[in-house]
């Protein structure tokens, strides 16, 4: 299967070539991409598949259930390079309908380190305790979830001092708040972003 991959990526880099010769020689260049992409690993939910953007448009980080830990240097590494370096205009935190990561995080069970990395969708959970439980369909009651972890996501990231900064600067910086459908292949907004001068969103989905 490995060998496979890379006579894929060898037909795929011969057809771009073939189809635009000055391919290669552009995406060498410095990247500027406008967008910073926070999304979640599962493999269904490629960044630049499902917006359509090019190698080189977008800039991506990607973890289980599209979470911001505070303490996740990973993530503030890359918000820190996306913001000051690349002075991306837009972070758009986008999870997905069905997200396994959810699901875990609620299924009661045990699965071992990852329910650390989950408890924030727990939190979030618990603190919208009374909506979701007149949620009678369970998958429906999830999905539910999903949007409102997502909408807690951006709050949380327009909180950081990464942000903060920025804002104060007077960059013109929005976060977004949007969700996948892996059975319809479409995105959505859920209006619970946030941008312009330290404006704070509500956190709301």
């Amino acid at each position: 299967m490995l060998t496979d991959l890379l006579d894929h990526n060898i037909r795929w880099a011969t057809n771009k070539r073939r189809d635009d010769p000055d391919y290669f020689s552009r995406l060498s260049a410095l990247q500027r991409p406008d967008y910073l992409w926070i999304g979640c690993s599962d493999s269904r939910v490629p960044a630049n598949v499902i917006t359509g953007l090019e190698p080189g448009e977008v800039f991506v980080h990607r973890n289980v259930a599209n979470l911001v830990h505070r303490g996740d240097l990973n993530l503030l590494s890359v918000l820190e390079f996306a913001v000051d370096t690349l002075e991306i205009k837009h972070i758009i935190v986008c999870g997905h309908y069905g997200c396994g990561g959810v699901r875990a995080a609620m299924d009661g069970h045990r699965h071992g380190i990852i329910d650390h990395w989950l408890q924030p969708i727990r939190d979030t959970a618990d603190s919208r305790a009374e909506e979701l439980e007149k949620i009678g369909d369970p998958d429906t009651r999830l999905n539910r979830l999903c949007e409102m972890s997502i909408a807690a996501q951006v709050e949380g990231l327009s909180r950081t001092p990464i942000i903060q900064s920025a804002w104060k600067r007077g960059r013109e910086l929005a976060i977004h708040g949007w969700v996948y459908g892996l059975n319809d292949g479409l995105l959505r907004d859920l209006e619970c972003g946030c941008g312009g001068h330290g404006h704070q969103g509500s956190g709301h989905a």
